[in-house]
C-alpha cells in the first residue's frame, strides 16, 4: 500500500475523547461568566445552582419522580464506590462484567469488600455475557454501557420488574445518550464529563424507592468513610438529594454542567440527544462497514456503543503482527492523527485489545466525524506503508 494524500477537509473540533468528552457546540468560558465564584456552596446562591443540576437533570434523564438524585464527590468512581459501601452485603451479589470498569468494580468487591457470596459472569471484549443466568433475587452490578469495549445492553428487558435483589447500574458513558429503563434500575451513576462535556471530579448518584429502603433498613458490617455516608440514624441524608453535597463541589464546575444541561434542554432533551449521538454513529460505522481495514469490536450489531466507539484494526498485516507490534501499530495511527490536530484521545483503552476508541456522543457534530473518516485512512496507509518499508 502506497501513503495517500492528506486529506482536504479537517474536523472543525478535534476532540474525540471518550472522557473527559468534546464541550457542546458553540461552548466557551463565556458560558460561566455567572458561576457562583467566591461563594459558599451552602450560600443561598451555591444550594440554589445545585439544586436546579438535580433538576434538570432529572426533566432531561427523566428520571421517575420518586427517585433521589445526588450529587456526589470523585466523579462516577464515587458514584459507584457509594453504592458498593453502601448497599452489598444484605444478600447475595451476581457481578456482571465484559471491560475493564466492570471488572474493576468485581476487585472492589472481592478483594475490598470481601464479600464471600459472589458470582462473577464475564465475558471478553466484544462481547456481553449470558445474562439469562443472572439471579435476580441477589443484588447484581453491571455497566450499561462499557467505555472501554464499545458493547452495551440492548435495553433493560433481560432484568424482572419483580426482582427481589437491587440493580446497580453504572450508567456513566450511557446517560444522556441512550434510554435507561429506570424501572429495571435501583442506583444508577454517571459523572459530568462523559455525554454532556462537563468537567471532572462530580459523581451522580440516583437512587430508586428499592435502594432507599435498603439504606435504611440494612447497615454494613464494615465502617462506612463519611464521604461515603448516606443515612444517619437510619435514615437516608435527604439533603444530599437537594444539592445539599457532602463536600465542597466546584461550583464552576456546576455552571459548566447547568450549560451542558440547558443546550441539552434547548435542543428538545434526552429524545434530541439520543438521535444525535445515534447519527453520529451511523455516520461512522458507514464508513467502518465499507472498510478493509476496521471492524466494530462489540460483535454483536445491536449491542454496539453509540457512543464510545471501539474499533479493531482487521488488516491481514497487522493482525499477523504480536500484540506488541499491533498495539504499536494502532499507536502510529493515533500519533499521526495527534500531530496533525485532526483528531485527540483516540487511542484504545489501556487493557483493551490495541485498536481505535471515538467518542460519538451528542456533544460530537456529525460532520466531524465525517472529516475524521478520511483522515483515518490516511493514517492507516502511511502507517501500512511504513510497516512494508520495514519488513
Amino acid at each position: 500500500m502506497t501513503a495517500l494524500p492528506m486529506p482536504d477537509v479537517r474536523p472543525a473540533n478535534p476532540n474525540f475523547s471518550s472522557g473527559p468528552c468534546a464541550k457542546r457546540p458553540g461552548w466557551s468560558v463565556e458560558a460561566l461568566r455567572n458561576a457562583a465564584l467566591g461563594r459558599s456552596h451552602r450560600a443561598k446562591i451555591g444550594k440554589a445552582k445545585l439544586a436546579d443540576a438535580i433538576d434538570l437533570t432529572r426533566e432531561i434523564l427523566q428520571v421517575p419522580a420518586d427517585y433521589r438524585i445526588g450529587i456526589v464527590p470523585a466523579s462516577d468512581t464515587g458514584a459507584v464506590e457509594m453504592a458498593l459501601w453502601s448497599l452489598l452485603g444484605e444478600r447475595g451479589v451476581d457481578m456482571v462484567a465484559w471491560e475493564s470498569f466492570g471488572a474493576g468494580w468485581i476487585t472492589d468487591v472481592v478483594k475490598q469488600l470481601k464479600l464471600e457470596d459472589v458470582r462473577k459472569f464475564e465475558a471478553p471484549y466484544g462481547e456481553l455475557p449470558d445474562l439469562t443466568k443472572v439471579d435476580f433475587d441477589r443484588d447484581i452490578v453491571f455497566t450499561w454501557n462499557g467505555t472501554t469495549s464499545g458493547v452495551r445492553v440492548p435495553n433493560g428487558d433481560f432484568i424482572p420488574a419483580d426482582r427481589k435483589g437491587l440493580t446497580i447500574c453504572d450508567a456513566t458513558s450511557a446517560a444522556f445518550a441512550q434510554r435507561l429503563d429506570f424501572a429495571k434500575l435501583d442506583v444508577v451513576t454517571f459523572s459530568w464529563q462523559k455525554a454532556l462535556g462537563g468537567e471532572g471530579a462530580h459523581g451522580m448518584l440516583i437512587l430508586s424507592p428499592r435502594a432507599v429502603e435498603r439504606l435504611e433498613n440494612y447497615k454494613p458490617a464494615w465502617p462506612l468513610p463519611k464521604i461515603f455516608r448516606l443515612t444517619s440514624g437510619g435514615k437516608l441524608i435527604e439533603g444530599i438529594f437537594k444539592g445539599e453535597t457532602i463536600n465542597t463541589p466546584s461550583m464552576l464546575c456546576v455552571e459548566d454542567y447547568l450549560d451542558a444541561l440547558n443546550w441539552a434542554k434547548s435542543l428538545g432533551g434526552l429524545d434530541a440527544l439520543i438521535a444525535r449521538a445515534d447519527a453520529n454513529f451511523a455516520a461512522l460505522d458507514a464508513f467502518v462497514q465499507k472498510s478493509a481495514w476496521l471492524d466494530n469490536l462489540a460483535v454483536a450489531p445491536e449491542t454496539r456503543s453509540n457512543t464510545s466507539i471501539c474499533l479493531s484494526i482487521v488488516d491481514s498485516d497487522v493482525t499477523a503482527l504480536d500484540a506488541e507490534g499491533q498495539a504499536a501499530f494502532a499507536k502510529g495511527i493515533v500519533s499521526a492523527l495527534d500531530k496533525q490536530g485532526v483528531a485527540f484521545d483516540i487511542g484504545h483503552y489501556r487493557d483493551a485489545p490495541p485498536g481505535l476508541r471515538i467518542w460519538a456522543g451528542a456533544t460530537v457534530e456529525t460532520a466531524d466525524l465525517v472529516a475524521l473518516t478520511a483522515w483515518l485512512d490516511w493514517a492507516f496507509a502511511n502507517q501500512k506503508a511504513a510497516l512494508k518499508a520495514a519488513a
